[in-house]
């Protein structure tokens, strides 16, 4: 029994890894290590991948490579769950190279399912989308139910679309199809592109930290290990019948001015805060209901906002300016 993770060298791809290669599976990681953010990072990611012997790496590209063609008909056959991560992140990036998320968001998904639609033993596709497709919407919290047809950014059009891909891959082929919107996940060995970090970076190098005009500007913050921890759940869970989709949240929306007060205070600098009007591509709050989800699993995110900046803090400065 083999678990496929695709964006193995990214944030949320290999914490799911090391999740599982500590609890004994066996785990092929797939990644094109392109160069939207530092390649150093994700190079040090898979290097703590690679110390378990139980880890095998691919460079793959989703969108150009053929998949099929890099396993073996036996490795095919030993693959049982699929856990694609990788795509195209950027809400802004998104605006100024739509295409890249075409490539990676649309077409990545159509190659992952055709290709797992061939996988003998497969119990289980679980995929990444994100908070990003309840776009405009302004009722709180944002539900599974609720419509999404009024995307606030192309990245959010990339992920709708993955979204309605798998539920006609499910339809026409009765895949197992689970796909979790992930609500702002951060904490230690995170994504460089993302707020919280670019905040924290700011604030060691004594540059201005950015922050959006309002006083309701709200993200609802989900650390690192409770989304794994409810990644791991759902994979032994698969749907029956139709496709699924689970919000992965903390169900609380914190200011995002209290994130830099609680930075301020574990890097033990202040924060030079410049303020600027919201761009069009950004919500001004988020929040995940959570009720779906809780009706499958017992899971119940643990980590506060304040432990878990905490714990970012603390990788941040040993890995950045240790």
């Amino acid at each position: 029994m083999t678990v496929l993770v695709t964006g193995a060298a990214g944030f949320i791809g290999f914490s799911t890894c090391l999740r599982q290669l500590v609890s004994g599976k066996q785990v092929v990681g797939i990644d094109n290590l392109n160069r939207y953010y530092d390649t150093a990072l994700k190079d040090a990611r898979l290097a703590q991948l690679a110390a378990f012997p139980n880890f095998t790496f691919r460079k793959l590209d989703i969108a150009r490579d053929d998949i099929l063609a890099a396993f073996t008909a036996s490795e095919r056959r030993s693959i049982t769950e699929v856990l694609h991560f990788a795509a195209q992140a950027g809400v802004r990036h998104s605006v100024m190279m739509p295409f890249e998320f075409v490539d990676a968001n649309v077409r990545g998904q159509v190659a992952i399912l055709e290709f797992a639609r061939r996988l003998p033993a497969l119990r289980h596709i679980i995929y990444a989308s994100s908070s990003s497709v309840y776009g405009r919407n302004t009722a709180l919290p944002f539900r599974e139910t609720d419509r999404v047809d009024q995307p606030g950014s192309f990245y959010a059009v990339s992920k709708r679309s993955a979204e309605l891909t798998a539920e006609c891959y499910q339809h026409l082929h009765q895949l197992p199809l689970t796909g979790l919107r992930f609500f702002t996940v951060y904490g230690p060995w995170g994504r460089p592109d993302m707020a919280y970090y670019l905040f924290a970076k700011a604030i060691m190098e004594g540059r201005p930290v950015t922050l959006y005009e309002g006083t309701a500007l709200a993200r609802d913050f989900t650390f690192i290990d409770d989304a794994v921890d409810a990644i791991c759940a759902v994979t032994d869970l698969p749907p029956s019948g139709q496709a699924r989709i689970l919000n992965i949240g903390s169900n609380v929306p914190e200011p995002v001015s209290r994130l830099i007060s609680l930075l301020e205070n574990f890097l033990g600098r202040t924060a030079d805060i410049r303020l600027t009007p919201r761009p069009t591509a950004d919500v001004e709050c988020t929040w995940a209901s959570l009720e779906q989800i809780q009706q499958l699993i017992d899971w119940h995110p643990t980590t506060s906002l304040e432990i878990g900046l905490e714990r970012f803090s603390r990788w941040f400065l040993n890995h950045s300016y240790g």
